[in-house]
């Protein structure tokens, strides 16, 4: 079994899966990209893994948008995604708050059709390895 860690920006809320994941996928619905302000969510998914906090449970909170399921876990300091379990019992885990590395690649991009404009052709756009000067 592997067990992986993560943490919120501020490092008030920790937790460990452990577990396997059934799917990671790039989520590029409107829901995902007003949560992230970004084209899109980057979530892993599990059916069988078992979350711990370690830390700071209590700054952990919940929103689920009214008459969907798209729910979202923060930490209610930073503002961080943090994982939650979903009302079917499917663990969700935003790839970007985990400290261990994950060597499984996104399995697909989904909603592909509320795709923003400008995340289109990205390959051409210039790449830098720290801040531009």
């Amino acid at each position: 079994m592997t067990d992986y860690f993560g943490s919120c920006l501020c490092g008030n809320a920790k937790f460990k899966v452990q577990g396997k994941f059934d799917g990671f996928y790039l989520c590029h619905c409107q829901h995902c990209q007003k949560d992230t302000g970004s084209a899109h969510a980057a979530n892993l998914f599990s059916k069988s893994a078992k979350l711990t906090w370690l830390t700071g449970s209590d700054s952990v909170t919940s929103f689920t948008l009214p008459g969907t399921r798209h729910k979202r876990s923060f930490c209610k300091f930073c503002g961080s995604a943090l994982p939650s379990i979903h009302e079917v019992g499917l663990l969700a885990i935003p790839a970007g708050c985990l400290d261990t590395q994950v060597s499984m690649s996104p399995t697909a991009h989904i909603f592909t059709s509320s795709k923003a404009v400008w995340d289109r052709g990205l390959c051409d756009v210039p790449e830098f390895e720290g801040l531009p000067e």
